[in-house]
């Protein structure tokens, strides 16, 4: 059993184009060299969306285009492509939470594959913290925690909310486990 590490929408929208922010930028780093030392499978999910966007839920309350499949925007990041190894999965979601994602996990922890599972990625206040629910509901026995050093939120505020959120859910919340060089 290895633990599985969620690498959640590192996304160019979302790190330096339409919603991109300097949290996300400074994470970039050392999220690359988390997944890097990380010793167990690896699996990144995409924010997906359509060119109808802004004509969907979501569109019209963020009237911001982005992540739009098979744009510059929506690929991972380089850095962060540049860490994925064969056999890591990646999982387009069209809204913040996946439940693909969760059933899939749910299969891999069934098979006794995983040991535990770390989030990491953004937004902490949206899509990290959906997956984060989804994967306990789906997990209420397996160890779920959040890498709060390799998150960002929408503002620092809204991380923070997040995070105590998720930990009063009964997902750890590790700090300081993203290397720094």
């Amino acid at each position: 059993m290895k633990p599985l590490l969620i690498v959640v929408d590192m996304q160019n929208d979302f790190i330096s184009q339409a919603l991109g922010t300097p949290e996300a930028q400074k994470i970039l780093g050392p999220l690359c060299r988390k997944i890097r030392q990380w010793d167990g499978p690896v699996i990144y999910t995409r924010d997906t969306h359509g060119e109808d966007y802004l004509d969907t839920a979501e569109g019209r309350k963020l009237p911001v285009r982005h992540c739009i499949r098979d744009t510059e925007g929506w690929q991972l990041a380089p850095e962060i492509a540049a860490c994925v190894r064969p056999g890591d999965r990646i999982f387009d979601k069209p809204t913040f939470g996946s439940v693909s994602l969760a059933e899939y996990v749910s299969r891999l922890a069934g098979t006794g594959e995983i040991s535990s599972v770390t989030l990491t990625g953004l937004c902490t206040d949206i899509c990290v913290i959906s997956n984060a629910l989804l994967l306990k509901a789906y997990l209420p026995e397996t160890p779920i925690a959040v890498d709060a050093s390799c998150c960002a939120g929408v503002t620092p505020a809204s991380h923070a909310n997040a995070l105590n959120a998720m930990a009063a859910c009964q997902i750890d919340i590790l700090d300081g486990d993203c290397p720094e060089a």
